[in-house]
């Protein structure tokens, strides 16, 4: 593998759309449901309403809204696979 290649490779890992980070990282069950309530505006990244197709970075603070229950996490990660037992180190979540 030459150096150009790997270069490429490494700076594609550093952003991911939001409703396949929100299913990779197993906050949310299924993509199409991350889709779903990120398009009811129950899903926002540093106070902003975000769109799915929104690039998450290491940093971002997500919350969201399932019901009366606001949740948010803070993205420690972004990772293209993660197995059940990694999922949890990609984000932290904030009580």
């Amino acid at each position: 593998m030459s150096f150009l290649c790997f270069f490429v490779i490494m700076l594609s890992g550093d952003n991911m759309r939001l409703d396949k980070y929100l299913k990779i990282s197993r906050i949310i069950k299924r993509r199409t449901i991350a889709n779903e309530v990120c398009d009811a505006k129950h899903v926002t990244v540093n106070g902003k309403v975000a769109r799915a197709s929104y690039d998450v970075k290491v940093g971002d603070v997500i919350e969201i809204q399932f019901g009366e229950k606001l949740t948010k996490y803070e993205v420690l990660s972004v990772q293209e696979y993660a197995t059940k037992e990694s999922a949890a180190s990609m984000f932290r979540e904030i009580k």
